[in-house]
């Protein structure tokens, strides 16, 4: 006979903060919510209470010496998780503040231990409870001992089945206290100001009895209440409908020549790279990939952070998001973080049940990112690419690269190497003009062209041209359009 005991877990209704608890806050658990003023702990204290409090399971909200209930609920009420019929219902506000203010803890703890005995509550939130302590900390109260204090309220807490919420002003986790011990749950938020930034993160230092997810995960206090970011995952089964015998199934890019370049298209589930100076076309290659994506029954998300105006996309692609067969993911807030916008990215991805995704571009995307997330971008943008890959949609990134004509470079972050596929585009000076040439550097796992091929940009897109012979120029004429097929591309115009 097992005696093993099942922790229940709450769903604590806040966008992300399951995830990172390790699935749900433990019920009858004894929690300190952390950090300096104004990062976010009353706030998030009531979108959980609002979430889980219900008149079967009721919430009581002790207020000390900080805001009193009627100033702490003009501010909630402002957020879109509060519901004024809860309260006074569902939740209950006690002001401790007389009794705190006298500087004697048994005192504190008899008046919540008989508010506790009477409406008998599932959840207890005490904010602040750093008042409390600042309070005992007198010369007149010599006898009053905080640790013994704090085991007591604990131990009362869980006897009672009530799930327990301590709000702190804390500015070092490493402090010595004692709450820091008995506490189940330490939650400790944090802020910082970076430029014209304001930065949010949360770190789940301590949950007994679960893994969480480890480090720091940025949240945003917007009208909703508080969202968290947790890191994107990578899936770790593979998605066999992207294989046939073997080989993946290849994609077509909207490009004539470009798919026999490829060695007859891109891979799916592929990430692709197109690397290339200012005004070489990147921007017009993707919008082909996702067009063409659409002849072919695919829906598609197009990321976009350059400062560029709506009516320089293509007609095409402009009726393909009026249509809702392409999403956009296009906002420029000055503080987002990578995990932010990877959430962004995936909640229009599984909206449109998209297969096709355009970044454009990594240049731009790196000036999105806030200053504070910069040093990591790396790292990020390898975890971002891998996550998205793992589900199988097809990836396009755009590069900005400055053409020095004389070296050969792909991406200014070392972002090569966790690409499936390369195209570089190139300008060459030929009799006195530059011209635009276009090479597939690699493709992972298959055979492609080595060639240099020339191509021009007119009304109609992309045209690729014939290779580089000495001073040859371009040449070629209209493209052809191509089925939706794996066949390999039609004949070569050079």
């Amino acid at each position: 006979m097992s005696t093993k005991v099942t922790i229940n877990r709450l769903k604590t209704g806040v966008p992300g903060f399951d995830e990172i608890l390790g699935g749900g806050l433990p019920e009858f658990s004894f929690n300190l919510i952390a950090g300096p003023p104004g990062c976010g702990k009353t706030t998030l204290a009531h979108h959980m209470m609002f979430a889980l409090a219900t008149p079967e399971r009721p919430a009581i909200f002790f207020t000390v010496l900080g805001e009193p209930p009627l100033k702490m609920l003009r501010y909630q009420q402002q957020f879109d998780f509060f519901d004024e019929e809860a309260v006074n219902t569902s939740i209950r506000y006690v002001n401790l503040a007389d009794d705190t203010l006298a500087g004697d803890l048994d005192e504190v703890l008899r008046r919540i231990v008989s508010e506790v005995e009477t409406h008998s509550p599932a959840l207890v939130f005490v904010d602040s409870f750093r008042s409390v302590v600042l309070a005992s900390e007198t010369e007149c109260n010599p006898n009053n001992n905080l640790p013994q204090f704090v085991q007591q309220l604990g131990m009362l807490m869980t006897t009672w089945h009530a799930t327990t919420f301590l709000l702190g002003e804390y500015f070092n986790e490493l402090d010595s206290n004692p709450i820091f011990t008995v506490a189940d749950g330490l939650i400790w938020l944090r802020q910082s100001v970076q430029r014209n930034s304001m930065v949010r993160k949360m770190e789940i230092m301590k949950m007994r009895g679960q893994p969480t997810l480890p480090g720091l995960h940025t949240f945003r206090i917007g009208q909703g209440g508080v969202t968290v970011f947790p890191p994107a995952s990578v899936g770790n089964q593979q998605n066999d409908a992207l294989f046939q015998g073997g080989v993946a199934q290849r994609l077509g890019m909207g490009v004539a020549h470009l798919d026999e370049m490829l060695g007859g298209g891109l891979p799916q589930g592929y990430s692709l790279l197109v690397a290339g100076p200012s005004g070489s076309g990147k921007s017009l290659l993707a919008a082909a990939f996702l067009e063409e994506g659409a002849r072919c029954g695919e829906k598609g998300v197009m990321a976009v952070f350059e400062q560029r105006p709506s009516h320089l996309r293509s007609a095409e692609l402009t009726r393909l998001i009026q249509n809702d067969q392409v999403g956009v993911v296009d906002r420029r807030v000055p503080d987002l973080s990578i995990d932010e916008i990877v959430q962004q990215l995936f909640s229009e991805i599984q909206r449109l049940g998209a297969t096709r995704v355009v970044i454009d571009s990594l240049s731009g995307f790196e000036l999105a990112v806030a200053p504070a997330f910069r040093e990591d971008f790396r790292e990020s943008l390898s975890r971002m690419v891998s996550a998205l890959t793992s589900t199988g949609v097809t990836v396009l990134m755009t590069s900005e690269l400055e053409d020095r004509y004389n070296d050969l470079r792909f991406s200014p972050y070392g972002t090569a190497f966790l690409t499936d596929a390369i195209i570089v585009q190139r300008y060459i000076e030929v009799d006195s003009r530059l011209q635009r040439i276009m090479a597939v550097v690699k493709v992972r796992a298959s055979a492609h062209s080595d060639e240099l091929r020339m191509y021009r940009i007119d009304d109609n897109g992309l045209q690729i041209g014939g290779r580089v012979q000495g001073q040859e120029g371009l040449l070629g004429g209209r493209p052809t359009r191509r089925h939706c097929s794996t066949s390999p591309a039609g004949e070569d115009i050079s």
